[in-house]
């Protein structure tokens, strides 16, 4: 245990506070299972519920397989994941700050890239935006469309440039989600809170 903490950079109060909130997702069992978030009150309510709760299993971000999902997750694949939300530490330089959001964005990207081929093709960011948009009862699929069809064509030209009328963009890459992200502060949009733990050093 204390090999994983000085990996993931978690403290030994955070661990024990982890552990706690591990045990009440789990039943007091040693693994947990999808069906165990079905209860958790924040994330209930949360639009794209499934990818979040689908990122805690998938053998990318557990670090195990470049693809395909864990049916259950044990303690230690738990601290793994949530490392992803660690905040960055004023004592880190600025390698390792980087470093860490790459990891961060590395988890996000992963969210979206639903096939595990390493794009996020059009029909993936499509189905990310219908799930965003479900909640509201006067967004329309059409709309959805519309909206991801419409970041699409913004994100190549970002990481593209100018396009030929024939050229197809195949899909966002991992390098073309850094360039998409450059200057926006992931801090601010990664946390726990679904997990009731705002009170430690892991969410803000």
């Amino acid at each position: 245990m204390k090999e994983s903490r000085l990996e993931r950079g978690i403290s030994s109060d955070q661990i024990e506070q982890l552990h706690r909130r591990f045990k009440q997702l789990s039943g007091d069992q040693p693994t947990i299972r999808k069906e165990n978030f079905n209860n958790v009150p924040d994330l209930e309510l949360n639009p794209i519920r499934s990818k979040i709760v689908r990122a805690f299993f998938d053998n990318r971000n557990l670090r195990k397989a470049p693809s395909g999902l864990a049916d259950e997750i044990n303690f230690e694949d738990f601290l793994t994941i949530m490392s992803y939300f660690r905040p960055i530490d004023t004592t880190m330089g600025e390698e390792q700050v980087e470093q860490s959001r790459k990891e961060k964005l590395r988890f996000l990207f992963h969210m979206y890239d639903s096939d595990s081929d390493g794009r996020i093709t059009l029909e993936e960011y499509r189905n990310v935006v219908e799930e965003l948009l479900s909640g509201n009862p006067h967004a329309e699929k059409e709309s959805a469309r519309s909206i991801a069809d419409g970041a699409m064509m913004e994100a190549a030209s970002v990481c593209v440039g100018p396009m030929e009328p024939d050229q197809v963009y195949e899909g966002i890459t991992f390098e073309d989600f850094l360039k998409i992200w450059q200057g926006i502060d992931i801090e601010t949009k990664m946390h726990v809170r679904f997990l009731n733990m705002e009170t430690i050093a892991l969410c803000h």
